[in-house]
């Protein structure tokens, strides 16, 4: 059975402790509460198994998405579509998708543990750090949301990458990657002409300078190929509710590659 079954099914043994508990338990209801309160324990061993991480992944995902929303003062529109957009993407069933917002809404709180929250999240992934890109990659697409990163959002997600043993030159290669991403989630079609904007959102999605060498560009695709891979991602703990959202990550991938490959074809 998926934690999500566990969980629905009344088993409040398998439920976190800790911080992300905290929150996750408030997100699912006064009666999870209860049980919470009963059966779960702190987290003990950074051993944990998948279905374990898998509800700290959703449980941190959007929660901190509501914090990185409110970076700025206020929750805009875009930011709550944004937040939409992955739940949708995610196709979680409607008590799924009602949990996730109310974590969102728990992550606006003033009060919310943002520290606390990454410290159980990071001991959880216990060096995944490929789970850990993942959901700094869902974070800054929040933080994108708008179109403009804001002086505070940007110390925000520099801090959260710190917390989680992410450096600031690998979080602003980040960054610059999901800027790709999106530029290329809206390009619809893959044999078009090559633009330089093309070829600069290319380059960055794939974390390149365009002085890169074709052996480069290879290794840097299939990096990250690997890096985004659905079925590796859930055996080291993503959420399967997310396999949508690694398996759009390939796609787009793959389009900046193809269109690199066609330049320096013709070139």
């Amino acid at each position: 059975m998926s934690w999500w079954g566990k969980i629905l099914g009344g088993a409040f043994g398998f439920m976190l402790g800790g911080p992300l508990g905290a929150v996750l338990g408030a997100a699912l209801g006064h009666g999870f509460d209860r049980g919470l309160s009963q059966a779960a324990q702190p987290f003990q061993s950074v051993k944990a198994d998948k279905e374990r991480i898998q509800q700290a992944f959703f449980a941190a995902t959007f929660s901190v998405m509501g914090h990185i929303a409110k970076a700025d003062g206020r929750v805009s529109e875009i930011e709550i579509s944004m937040a939409n957009q992955v739940m949708s993407q995610m196709l979680l069933d409607a008590e799924q998708r009602e949990v996730a917002r109310r974590l969102f809404d728990e992550g606006k709180q003033a009060d919310f543990d943002l520290q606390g929250i990454l410290k159980q999240f990071r001991q959880e992934c216990h060096r995944r750090f490929h789970l850990i890109q993942m959901f700094l990659e869902i974070q800054i697409a929040t933080l994108l949301a708008d179109g403009v990163i804001h002086r505070n959002e940007r110390n925000i997600i520099h801090e959260i990458a710190r917390q989680l043993g992410v450096s600031e030159r690998v979080i602003d290669q980040l960054i610059s990657m999901v800027q790709g991403q999106q530029y290329y989630a809206h390009t619809d079609n893959p044999r078009k002409p090559v633009t330089e904007r093309d070829l600069r959102e290319a380059y960055a999605v794939l974390g390149l300078e365009q002085s890169a060498s074709d052996e480069e560009v290879k290794k840097a695709y299939r990096r990250l190929m690997n890096q985004h891979h659905p079925d590796k991602l859930v055996s080291k703990g993503l959420p399967e509710e997310m396999t949508k959202l690694a398996t759009a990550k390939t796609q787009e991938i793959k389009r900046a590659y193809e269109q690199i490959k066609r330049r320096r074809k013709s070139a």
